[in-house]
């Protein structure tokens, strides 16, 4: 483990689980819900590369080859690989310092057929905790990728959650994205209720601005800003949990089986790369 602290922010990572955070506080106050165990699944956060959330069945086409992934993950899914494969993999420490960490991770093919190397970095300072993901094509084929992040978040009650999203995906009950609800702006699907009276699997396309999450009962503020090619975000609320997830990711899920995403996935050139970014930041209220 990995701990950096700064300005009140204290970072912990964990980069043999999956390149993860076990903990991120703010002044003695938990940002994200502490790691509980030993698997990525019970981390603070995670990393999403080389894509976000399910593809359905593992099958799809890409230029002229066909892929067929096995389930990743088969405990939670049993049909469709999920989150890509940098949270199920030991990433290596590149450099750490008093208030930033580099960590990477390298994939040389196999079922995913195109090799890549993948690469986080963690800064700390007073406006809060920025955490950067990029994917490089290190093959000779063009490669579809997709980068995103997957926090935990500690949710009670009276916790609200605010993301402006244009639309709203209604997902199947192996929460594949089947119709989209489109709104026509960008609008708080939760029109300001507690993020519990909600339980969704789903992803929302065209975010607007930050996420914020806001805790009245700790008078505390999250805010989450990503970058923009952070389109998108999946949000879990799972019914009768002390959590819920808010995941910028930057394409809509399954987008790779889909001719009608608005966000697909992005198409690296050998040698050619993308990154991501989204800072976490806290305020008392």
């Amino acid at each position: 483990m990995i701990t950096l602290a700064v300005d009140g922010y204290e970072l912990d990572i964990v980069p043999e689980i999956g390149g993860g955070v076990a903990r991120l506080d703010w002044c003695g106050d938990a940002l994200l819900r502490p790691a509980f165990g030993p698997s990525a699944l019970d981390l603070a956060s995670f990393p999403l590369v080389p894509f976000s959330n399910r593809i359905a069945n593992g099958q799809f086409r890409h230029g002229m080859r066909d892929v067929a992934l096995s389930p990743n993950f088969p405990s939670v899914d049993a049909t469709h690989p999920l989150h890509g494969y940098g949270w199920i993999n030991a990433w290596q420490t590149l450099e750490s310092g008093l208030d930033h960490v580099v960590i990477e991770h390298r994939h040389a093919g196999g079922e995913w057929p195109w090799p890549y190397l993948a690469r986080q970095t963690f800064n700390l300072s007073a406006q809060g905790v920025r955490m950067a993901l990029s994917v490089t094509n290190t093959g000779d084929e063009a490669m579809p990728a997709g980068l995103g992040f997957h926090p935990y978040f500690p949710r009670d009650g009276c916790t609200v959650y605010r993301g402006l999203h244009r639309g709203e995906w209604r997902a199947a009950p192996d929460c594949l994205p089947v119709v989209l609800n489109d709104a026509g702006a960008a609008v708080d699907w939760w029109r300001g209720l507690p993020v519990a009276t909600r339980n969704v699997d789903t992803v929302y396309d065209g975010r607007s601005g930050p996420l914020e999450i806001l805790y009245p009962d700790r008078g505390l503020e999250i805010t989450v800003s990503a970058s923009e090619n952070l389109p998108c975000t999946v949000v879990y609320v799972p019914a009768d949990a002390t959590f819920f997830c808010a995941e910028p990711v930057s394409h809509t899920s399954n987008a790779i089986t889909r001719t009608d995403a608005v966000y697909p996935m992005t198409t690296l050139a050998p040698g050619e790369g993308m990154e991501v970014a989204m800072t976490i930041s806290a305020r008392r209220i």
